[in-house]
């Protein structure tokens, strides 16, 4: 029976069956709800390392300080142009191609953090121009994953300074829209590259 649902509606039922647990956990004062809640949550664990091919002591570090009502991630991405061109860097992690950006930061919006990580990650000075896209992780062909996370995507425009890997990249680089790298699809997707080409040059704003 099981084998008959798709994996991803098992984590999207896993993630759910956390953020309730946590909720709980966080709230409730009844001796044996807190058990029960604990209970939900290490299913939650059991059932997200299965189908994320995660360790079950790294899920439960990942969730480890994860307190009060669950809310999704959100990751900020900054998509800087030179002529007809796109800029990528080459995350150390997976060898793999990717728009500099990384998990938004206590303290600072989505355009000070898209600022903060094109200078981190590729050296470059840029200003925001406006908003491209938000979009929802799960509706899009990225790998599994343990947490729900919103993508936002920030046009911005350079400024100054020279391109150069940081201490999260390997190498920095424009790219034509048919002359992309092999990219790491944990942090976008080729047709997520190929919408943004396309909103660069429009009003729209993509989202979920």
């Amino acid at each position: 029976m099981s084998d008959s649902i798709p994996k991803l509606q098992w984590l999207e039922w896993a993630k759910q069956i956390q953020a309730i647990s946590q909720a709980g956990l966080a709230y409730s004062k009844d001796m044996y709800d807190l058990e029960r809640f604990e209970m939900l949550r290490g299913l939650s664990v059991e059932i997200l390392s299965r189908y994320t091919e995660v360790e079950t002591e790294k899920v439960k570090t990942l969730f480890a300080g994860e307190t009060g009502y669950a809310t999704p991630k959100v990751d900020v991405r900054g998509v800087v142009f030179q002529d007809d061109r796109i800029l990528l860097v080459r995350e150390r992690v997976d060898g793999a191609w990717a728009l500099p950006g990384g998990w938004a930061d206590i303290g600072l919006s989505p355009k000070e953090v898209a600022v903060k990580e094109v200078k981190e990650e590729a050296g470059l000075t840029v200003v925001p121009v406006r908003l491209l896209a938000v979009l929802d992780k799960k509706f899009h062909d990225h790998p599994p994953e343990a947490y729900h996370i919103y993508k936002i995507f920030i046009l911005c425009e350079r400024v100054g300074g020279q391109a150069e890997a940081g201490m999260e990249t390997l190498e920095v680089g424009f790219f034509g829209r048919d002359e992309l790298p092999p990219l790491s699809l944990e942090r976008n997707t080729p047709k997520q590259i190929q919408r943004l080409f396309d909103l660069r040059h429009s009003t729209e704003v993509w989202f979920d």
